[in-house]
C-alpha cells in the first residue's frame, strides 16, 4: 500500500513546495514529489500533515556515538542497534561511524566486526559505512585523541584496512604533511574512499597542493587544523581559497563561532558544506563521564572536554545544528536543510539513493517545524520515530 504525505511545506531540498504531496511506494522509495494539484492519483494510507514540512532525512557523516554508546565498544551490534533507534529522534535517516583503536590490529577487529554487522543492518536510522578519524593524524593537532594511538601512515596497513572492510569504509581523515599521506591518500581515493584533510599543522601550501589532489574534504573545518594569519594562512586558509573540496561544520554552537561559521559558508557557498555533529557519547544524556577514543571526557552544561579543557566532540543532535545553521548563521532554512542532507550524501558517493526528495530515491524523510523539532523521521518508508 503506497502513503500519501500531504504536508504544509515540502523542502526537497532542492526547491520549496507549498501544498505539496509526496507518494512512496510498497518498497519505500519515492514516487511523487511536487505540487498537490498534479499529483497522480493512488490508493493508500494518506497522512495529513498541515503546517509541517516534509524534508529529506539528515546525514551524519562524522560521528562517533550518542545516548551513551560509543562506536567500537561493547557489545558492537548490540550498540549500534541502540544508537540506530535513538538518532532518529534528532531527525538522522543514515550515518557513518567515526572509529578508531590503539593500534593496527585492534583497528583491523573493529574493521573486519563491523562489516559484519553493517551488511546485515540496523532497525532505525541506516549504518552507511565506516569513518577511520585515525590512525594517520597529526599528534600536534590531535584534538581529542590519544597522542599514543596516532602513528605515520602505511600503505600496507591501509590496503589491510581496505581488504577487511569490504567496502564499508566511505571515508578517512589524513594528515596530509605526514610521510607516506600522498600513497594511502591515492590508495584509499582509488578505491573509492573519500579522503578528508584533518587533524593538521601543515601550513598553505601544502594544505593547498592536497586539497588539489587526493584529498577532496575536511575534517571538522576550523577544528583541529592550523589556523589563519595574514603571513602565514595555514590549513584555514587553504581551505577558504580551494575551489573544489567540501567541508565539515560542526554547528552545536561551542565548537566554532556564528562569526566563522558564515566565514565558512561565504567562502565555500551552500553546496560545499556538510553539517555533522561529531557527537560523543553523552549526547542526548544529562552531564556526567564518559570514556572516548581511550580519553576521559567530562561533560558540563552540554559542553564535552578533556581533563585539560580541550573540547571532545559534541553532545549535539543534528537538528540542533541544522537550526543554528538557520538562525545563527543566517542560512535559509532549504540551504540548511540541503547542508544536512543531500550535501553529505554527495560527500560519501551515495546521492543517487538518498539525501533529496526525489522519485526514484528511498524515502528518508522528516517531518518538522519551523524550529526544526522532529516530529516523525522515516527510513525506507518506514516510520522509526513518531511524535504526531
Amino acid at each position: 500500500m503506497s502513503i500519501i504525505l500531504e504536508p504544509g511545506t515540502i523542502i526537497s531540498p532542492f526547491k520549496t513546495i507549498e501544498n505539496g504531496t509526496l507518494i512512496i511506494d510498497e518498497e519505500g522509495k519515492i514516487t511523487y514529489c511536487g505540487s498537490r494539484e498534479g499529483a497522480p492519483k493512488v490508493d493508500g494510507k494518506r497522512l495529513n500533515l498541515k503546517g509541517k514540512i516534509v524534508a529529506p532525512g539528515f546525514i551524519d557523516i562524522h560521528v562517533h556515538g550518542g545516548y551513551g554508546v560509543t562506536f567500537g565498544m561493547g557489545d558492537l551490534a548490540d550498540e549500534l542497534e541502540k544508537y540506530s533507534q535513538w538518532v532518529v529522534s534528532g531527525g538522522v535517516t543514515g550515518f557513518l561511524l567515526s572509529i578508531t583503536g590503539p593500534d593496527a590490529e585492534s583497528i583491523s577487529q573493529l574493521i573486519q566486526d563491523y562489516a559484519k554487522i553493517l551488511e546485515k543492518g540496523v532497525s532505525g536510522a541506516t549504518a552507511l559505512g565506516l569513518h577511520l578519524e585515525g590512525p594517520f593524524l597529526n599528534p600536534e593537532k590531535k584534538g581529542a585523541f590519544n597522542p599514543q594511538w596516532l602513528r605515520k601512515p602505511d600503505p600496507a596497513e591501509a590496503k589491510k584496512y581496505l581488504e577487511l572492510g569490504r567496502g564499508w569504509i566511505k571515508q578517512i581523515t589524513l594528515a596530509p604533511e605526514l610521510p607516506n599521506a600522498k600513497e594511502v591518500a591515492a590508495i584509499m581515493r582509488q578505491s573509492g574512499v573519500t579522503v578528508a584533510l584533518g587533524h593538521s599543522n601543515t601550513d598553505y601550501e601544502t594544505a593547498s597542493e592536497a586539497l588539489k589532489s587526493d584529498f577532496t574534504h575536511i575534517t571538522h573545518s576550523f577544528n583541529a587544523q592550523s589556523g589563519f594569519n595574514h603571513r602565514a594562512p595555514g590549513v584555514f586558509g587553504a581551505v577558504m581559497t580551494s575551489d573544489l573540496p567540501t567541508g565539515e561544520m560542526i554547528s552545536d554552537g561551542v565548537h566554532i563561532h556564528p562569526g566563522a561559521m558564515k566565514v565558512l559558508l561565504r567562502c565555500l557557498g551552500k553546496d560545499r558544506i556538510s553539517i555533522i555533529t561529531d557527537a560523543i557519547p553523552g549526547a542526548g544524556l544529562p552531564d556526567r563521564e564518559y570514556n572516548l577514543i581511550g580519553q576521559h571526557v567530562i561533560v558540563k552544561g552540554g559542553k564535552a572536554t578533556l581533563d585539560d579543557g580541550t573540547i571532545a566532540g559534541s553532545t549535539a543532535q543534528m537538528n540542533l545544528c541544522v537550526r543554528n545553521v538557520h538562525q545563527l548563521v543566517g542560512a535559509t532554512l532549504q540551504d540548511a536543510i540541503q547542508m544536512a542532507s543531500n550535501n553529505p550524501a554527495n560527500v560519501i558517493k551515495e546521492a543517487g539513493n538518498i539525501g533529496s526528495l526525489e522519485p526514484g530515491k528511498w524515502a528518508n524523510l522528516v517531518v518538522m517545524d519551523e524550529q526544526v523539532n522532529i516530529q516523525l523521521t522515516m527510513v525506507k518508508g518506514r516510520i522509526v520515530y513518531n511524535k504526531l
